[in-house]
Order: structure tokens, then C-alpha cells, then sequence
């Protein structure tokens, strides 16, 4: 199938030394929040009144909450720029980041592209390469913006690879623009297209492409309900507001997400169309017959069903119907419902995940959040299992049909991603890139415990240190959780990461139902009215790190990032005492009103809305952080972090967190927002940016759990 290459991220750690509570008393005991003004809303759930003060802060285009952003953030960098090793951290975190980095290379036309990073440029540059001439500069993004905060989020090309169309993003916001350009020349060689958004780009020849977008919102665009995805056509050389709307605009076909891809024959259309994360119809459409009908693959939402390939009319489809780890199945194009389906890879106890390239089809299978591959031909035959370089994860084995050669990435948390070129017919790999990381992966050892969560469910966390660590409870420890939308969490190394565990921090990572690590059961068993099971499995991860003393309640810190804010959220409301510090970053907080802005609403499959019934607005009720900040209650040192160009999970959630638990949190420690201008939910983000964040989120961890200096 026709769709792109994407960027990275990372996320990092920072650790230390011995207790300095008397300045710290002084310190928090000085701090005064910003006012923060009480409304009078208050709002009718099934006959129960429920208050919200801080409905205001949702207005993010109103001048008091714009200068309610500037005060607390003049609170919070003052506090961070107390910190007396923070900029000792920033400098350490600088020279671990400055490295090159590439990514593996793919063939377009006559040019080979890759991505580059020579080490701290906030952007990866594209670079093109002919045969054996010297490599050339492509695209920069860097000269997007002066700040670095306009980033490429996307690049295809057309068939024949003469023209590529790329979309940038603006201060971190998932609205795109589109740019099409002739490859040779670069030259542009149309406007723009603007207000796109949750889109791929799929070419039919050099002709035009399929994209999606919504309606451009009346309100807010950052915050404003989007809840019909459309799907169109645009030819090229002709105005967007001629492209030809495809799928999606009657009420019959409205739908929340709705995308379209192109086979690489360009002989089908599919057309996905989803209300919520999980869980999208499929249709089919014939483009080699212009009057073709739209065809019904599915007409349900009870799987996520995609075509992987086709070889002419025979299509190849992954799924979970009827197989919670997935599936391949055949089926012909002319009869193409699921009563027609024909194993092709039965389902197995492990979850599948599937690429193709080179003329094979590649399985990857996750066996306890650990992968293992096999490779299939098109006929069925299983042609090898892959021998991996190791114990971790892998991304990669997919490319053209034509391609002789294909790449993929193997890491873990304690190595560094390296990339292999692999023999597609011989099956042999070896090493293209090796990381430039300055980081000695002999020294760190990863181990995978199971512990047992609150009903007796086994759980499994991979906790990574220094080899000859003492686990006597006193280790500077980060547990990290995500727990949500069938996502799954597998090793993977990072710079920030590096620099915690070299300086002798714990970093355990937990594999939270919810999560796809165990298939479909295992995340419908953290959604609606089973999400307390996501909550009481991260607080069993904690208990079981302080029950084998890597570390104490003094020295525990929580981290987690959108759903993974929410975790946090939650998690520190329901048992304060448990953690130091907690770090919920652009998290969904307010679980009765998250439905109501932008795409929000995709996500009822996992939470449900306050709406639903009684019973659900009950339960939402009952965990949602922004209604579970109790008066007096001493909760851990917290730093919300999110930023104001966040239109996936809006602002108004850290906001509206920040102002309750600064009004009622008891006790000494700190309860901060930090707040990103001009950035967005995290994807693009520069890397300056990056590094001045994280030194500032663990400088702010280091210091709450006690540590005056950093280890010599």
C-alpha cells in the first residue's frame, strides 16, 4: 500500500545525591500560585450537579487565559530555574544529543532519500543521493520557521517518483498543509492545500492524490469539535476547491476518521471509516472502471480490518475479527465479505503485527512485548523465522515489491537503535548504521518481571539499571505507563533515558492492560468500566519496585504522556502517598467533558462519555483527576506539562488540573504547570525545545525527591 515515512521522538531521564530539605521547605513554603478565578458553571448528569469553576480556562482564545498561561508559567520557570543543576543537566543532555542520526534509505525514481540529523538541529533535513554521487540536501525543515516549530510530519512520492507531496505542521498542531513539488527541481508547483488534517497523501500515478480532512471548525481551531472526516481526490493543477469529494459527506456515510489508499498497482481504492480508535468499515473501489460501485468489505466496527497487498483481484487483509491477535486472510475483490475469508496466517497466543517488501510478507509477533519475525511468500510458504540481533524490538521489512534489499531497526532500553540491511532471499542481516550514541550498553542490563496486579491478573514490566545497582531502596526511580487504545510498549532505547541510567537511575516501564502487548482482550479489559484495571495495574507496578527495593516511596516519580497523563492523573489522586513526584504530560483530565472537543469523541471505545448512561457517568466520575483533587490532601511534588497548540488532547485539561490541585493540594510540595508556547501534543517538537523541557522535568524530579547536587 502507498503511504510514507514518519519522524521520531524521544524522552529522557536524569538522576542524583543527598537531601536538602530545609532549602526545599523554603522553597515551596515561599511559592505563591497565580489566582486562578472561580466560575459559577455547573452541570446536570443524570440528576447529579456536578461544579466546574475552571470551565473558562477552556476559551483558548480569550485574553485571561492567555495571561492566566504567562503567570503560571512565570511561577513555574522560576521555581525550575532554582534548581541548582539544572543547567548542568541541559549541558549533559546537549552532549548526549549530539550525534548524527539517519534513518535507513528508500528508493524514489532514480534517487535514494534518507532522513539526517547532524546532532542537534531541531528538525531532520531529507537528503537524496544518485548512484555515487555526493549526497544533496531534499527538503530542510529547519528553514521552515525561524524557531524550528514548523515541522515536515509528512512525504510520498508518486509512482514513478518525479513528484512528492509533503505535508508541514505549524507549531505542533495536527491541522497540515500540503505542498506539492516536482521532485527533479524541487520547484513548487501549485498553492498549497490547507486544512487537512488526520490525513494520509495516496498517489494514483503522477495524476492527483487522495487526502482527508473536516470541515474547517466555526469555533476555535484548536479546540473546536470535528467529528465528520471526508475523504477527497485532488487533481493536480486544479484548485482545492474543485477537488472531488470522495466519501464522507452525506449522513449516511459521516463518520469520525475516514482515509483512503491506493494499492500499488493503483487498481483499488480502500476506504477506511471509523467512529472511535477502534474498530472501522472497509470499502473497495475498482479505479480501473471509472463507473465502479463502492464495494462493502465491512459494514460493521467490530474489527480493525486493513488490505495489506493485493496480487490482482486475490486481496491480503490483517485483522482482528473473529482473533483478538490478529490475523492474515485472502479473499477475491469480486466477494470480498467476510464469509468469503480464507486463512492465509492463522491467528496465534501472540499478537500479530504485519509489513510487506521485496515480494515477501513479514510477521512480527510479540511475545511478552519482546518481538520475533517470520517470513511468509505470497503463496503461503513460510520462508524462515528471521534471526534478530537480539532481545527487543524491531521496525522495519517493509519496501517495494521490486526492492532487493530491505532495511529494519532492532533496539532496546539499554541499546541503541541500530540499523541492519537484510537479504530478503538469503535471509542474512547485517549492520548498515550503528547508533553514534555515547552510551555503553555493557554497562546497563534490562530485566522482565511479572507481578500480580489487584485481581490476581500477572503483569509484565521490564525494569532497566546499571549493572551492580543495590536494590536497597534508595534508587532515584522513574515508572512510566501508558495503558490505552490497543497501544503497546516495547523496548526501545532513548537519549534521555541514557542519561537517567547513567547516572544510576531505575527506569521501569510497565505493560498496563489497556495495551495491546496481549491483544484485544487484553485492552478491552482496561476500557469503559474496566479502566480502574489500567490504574490498579500501575499501582501494583509501583508497590512490587518498593516491595523488591529498587527504590521507596521517597524516590518514586510517575511519568506518563496523553492517555499515559491520564494514568497519572488518576493514579496520584487515588494513592498520593505512594509517589514523590508525578509528571502527567498532556494528559486527558477531565473525563466528563474530553468528548467535546476536536476529535475527542473517537475516543469513547476506551472511555466511554458521561453521557452514555448513569452508570458510566458514575464511573467516569469516580476517577476522572480534575473531579478527584481533594482539599488538604498532601499529593507529590507535580508538574503538568503541555503546550498551547495541543489540538489533540486540548490544554484546558492541564489547565483546569493545575488550577484545582493548586487551590486544594495540602502539604509542601510544589503543584506547577509548565506550558509550551507555539507547541502541540508532542509529534514535531525541535529539539532545543526537547532538551530544555526534560532538563527542566528532571531537574524538577531530582530535586523533589531530595537530591541537593548530581553525582560527581
Amino acid at each position: 500500500m502507498k503511504y510514507l515515512l514518519g519522524a521520531v521522538a524521544v524522552s529522557l531521564l536524569t538522576a542524583c545525591s543527598q537531601n536538602a530539605e530545609t532549602e526545599q521547605e523554603a522553597n515551596t513554603q515561599s511559592m505563591s500560585y497565580p489566582e486562578t478565578r472561580k466560575g459559577d458553571v455547573v452541570d446536570t448528569y443524570f440528576g447529579t450537579e456536578v461544579a466546574d469553576p475552571y470551565r473558562w480556562l477552556e476559551d483558548d482564545r480569550s485574553e485571561e487565559t492567555e495571561n492566566w498561561v504567562k503567570a503560571q508559567n512565570e511561577v513555574t520557570f522560576a521555581h525550575l530555574e532554582s534548581i541548582p543543576y539544572r543547567e548542568t543537566i541541559e549541558k549533559r543532555l546537549t552532549e548526549l544529543w549530539n550525534y548524527e542520526k539517519i534513518s535507513a534509505p528508500f528508493k524514489e525514481g532514480d534517487y535514494t532519500y534518507f532522513y539526517k540529523n547532524d546532532g542537534l538541529q531541531n528538525q531532520y533535513v531529507v537528503y537524496r543521493q544518485k548512484g555515487d554521487e555526493e549526497p544533496e540536501v531534499f527538503l530542510d525543515p529547519n528553514t521552515f520557521s525561524e524557531d524550528g516549530t514548523t515541522s515536515l510530519a509528512q512525504l510520498t512520492f508518486s509512482d514513478d517518483g518525479s513528484l512528492a507531496a509533503y505535508s508541514i505542521s505549524e507549531g505542533g498542531s495536527d491541522w497540515r498543509k500540503i505542498r506539492v513539488i516536482d521532485a527533479e527541481t524541487k520547484e513548487q508547483l501549485e498553492d498549497p492545500l490547507v486544512d487537512v488534517k488526520f490525513s494520509g497523501v495516496s498517489w494514483v500515478g503522477n495524476e492527483g492524490f487522495y487526502y482527508s480532512s473536516y470541515d474547517k471548525p466555526e469555533g476555535s481551531e484548536l479546540s473546536a469539535k470535528t467529528d465528520q472526516h471526508k475523504l477527497y481526490y485532488h487533481e493536480l493543477g486544479t484548485d482545492q476547491a474543485d477537488d472531488k469529494l470522495v466519501f464522507g459527506g452525506t449522513d449516511v456515510e459521516k463518520h469520525r476518521y475516514v482515509g483512503g489508499s491506493v494499492t500499488d498497482d493503483d487498481r483499488y481504492l480502500l476506504i477506511s471509516a471509523a467512529n472511535s480508535t477502534s474498530g472501522n468499515k472497509l470499502f473497495l473501489k475498482d479505479l480501473t472502471d471509472e463507473d465502479s460501485e463502492l464495494v462493502t468489505i465491512l459494514d460493521h466496527t467490530d474489527s480493525d480490518t486493513r488490505v495489506l497487498d493485493n496480487d490482482g483481484s486475490k486481496l491480503y487483509l490483517v485483522t482482528n475479527l473473529d482473533a483478538p491477535n490478529q490475523r492474515v486472510v485472502t479473499v477475491d475483490a469480486s466477494n470480498p465479505a467476510p464469509e468469503n475469508w480464507e486463512d492465509f496466517i492463522p491467528e496465534t497466543e501472540n499478537v500479530l503485527s504485519v509489513s510487506t517488501g521485496a515480494g515477501y510478507i513479514f510477521a512480527e509477533y510479540m511475545v511478552d512485548a519482546v518481538a520475533k519475525v517470520k517470513q511468509y511468500a505470497y503463496n503461503g510458504d513460510m520462508v524462515r523465522e528471521v534471526q534478530l540481533p537480539g532481545v527487543g524490538s524491531i521496525g522495519g521489512f517493509s519496501g517495494k515489491k521490486e526492492a532487493d534489499e530491505l532495511y529494519y531497526t532492532f533496539t532496546n532500553y539499554s541499546t541503541p537503535s541500530t540499523i541492519y540491511k537484510f537479504d530478503p532471499d538469503q535471509g542474512g542481516s547485517e549492520v548498515y548504521a550503528e547508533s553514534g550514541a555515547d552510551f555503553d550498553s555493557a554497562n546497563y542490563e534490562s530485566k522482565q518481571v511479572f507481578y500480580t496486579s489487584k485481581d490476581g491478573t500477572e503483569v509484565p514490566m521490564i525494569i532497566t539499571y546499571k549493572k551492580g545497582t543495590k536494590l536497597d531502596g534508595s534508587n532515584p526511580t522513574i515508572l512510566y505507563g501508558y495503558g490505552g487504545f490497543n497501544i503497546s510498549l516495547t523496548p526501545s532505547f532513548s537519549i534521555a533515558n541514557a542519561a537517567w541510567l547513567e547516572m544510576g537511575g531505575v527506569y521501569a516501564v510497565a505493560n498496563l492492560r489497556g495495551g495491546g502487548e496481549y491483544g484485544k482482550d487484553w485492552h478491552k479489559a482496561g476500557t469503559k468500566m474496566q479502566k480502574q484495571n489500567v490504574f490498579d495495574d500501575f499501582i501494583a507496578a509501583a508497590e512490587y519496585l518498593i516491595e523488591k527495593d529498587y527504590t521507596s516511596p521517597e524516590r518514586l516519580a510517575i511519568r506518563g504522556g496523553s492517555n499515559g497523563g491520564l494514568l497519572v492523573g488518576a493514579v496520584m489522586t487515588q494513592r498520593p502517598e505512594l509517589f514523590a513526584v508525578a509528571l502527567p504530560a498532556v494528559g486527558v483530565l477531565d473525563m466528563l467533558r474530553y468528548h467535546t472537543f476536536t476529535a475527542g469523541a473517537g475516543w469513547a471505545y476506551d472511555y466511554g462519555t458521561a453521557n452514555d448512561s448513569k452508570e458510566m457517568f458514575e464511573y467516569l466520575l469516580g476517577y476522572s483527576p480534575v473531579h478527584n483533587v481533594e482539599e488538604g490532601v498532601a499529593y507529590p511534588a507535580t508538574l503538568i506539562t503541555t503546550g498551547d497548540h495541543d489540538d489533540r488532547v486540548v490544554p484546558a485539561h492541564s489547565f483546569k488540573f493545575a488550577a484545582e490541585l493548586q487551590d486544594k493540594a495540602g502539604g509542601e510540595n510544589p503543584q506547577l504547570i509548565r506550558i509550551e508556547t507555539n507547541a502541540g501534543h508532542g509529534a514535531g517538537t525541535p529539539v532545543s525545545k526537547t532538551i530544555e523541557q526534560y532538563s527542566d522535568i528532571f531537574g524538577f524530579t531530582l530535586y523533589h525527591m531530595g537530591f541537593e547536587e548530581l553525582p560527581k
